[in-house]
């Protein structure tokens, strides 16, 4: 579950970010249906609130919605990175802790695109 959502709200993000094109509430039920029951107002109703948090954009379609996501989900995961970090009191303390923290292959993920951005913060 993707932290600042609730269970319900990470579940349709998911499945959105996964779909990859527009959905209408009907669409996402059907998706969710295959491994939960759930009822078509309470999708309806969480994907009313993911809009209104700026996380899903919607036009009407006939008499319904059609959503998709604002962003993708590597842009809000790094949102989420940015607000923690922007929440700690010591910023260089908290990211030695979070460096500490990681795998191997979080480690090469790091290398890998801190290529993409070699001059930033006055590295050469």
């Amino acid at each position: 579950m993707l932290r600042g959502l609730g269970e319900l709200e990470s579940t349709i993000m998911d499945w959105m970010w996964a779909r990859r094109r527009p959905a209408s509430v009907r669409e996402v039920l059907e998706g969710l249906r295959q491994e939960r029951t759930i009822a078509y107002t309470t999708v309806m109703t969480v994907m009313d609130n993911l809009h209104k948090k700026g996380l899903l954009k919607r036009q009407p379609v006939g008499r319904a919605y059609v959503y998709e996501p604002i962003a993708s989900k590597e842009a809000y995961t790094a949102d989420l990175m940015r607000k923690a970090l922007a929440g700690s009191d010591n910023q260089a303390a908290t990211l030695v802790h979070f460096l500490e923290r990681l795998t191997p292959e979080e480690a090469t993920a790091l290398e890998a695109a801190l290529q993409v951005f070699p001059n930033r913060g006055g590295r050469s």
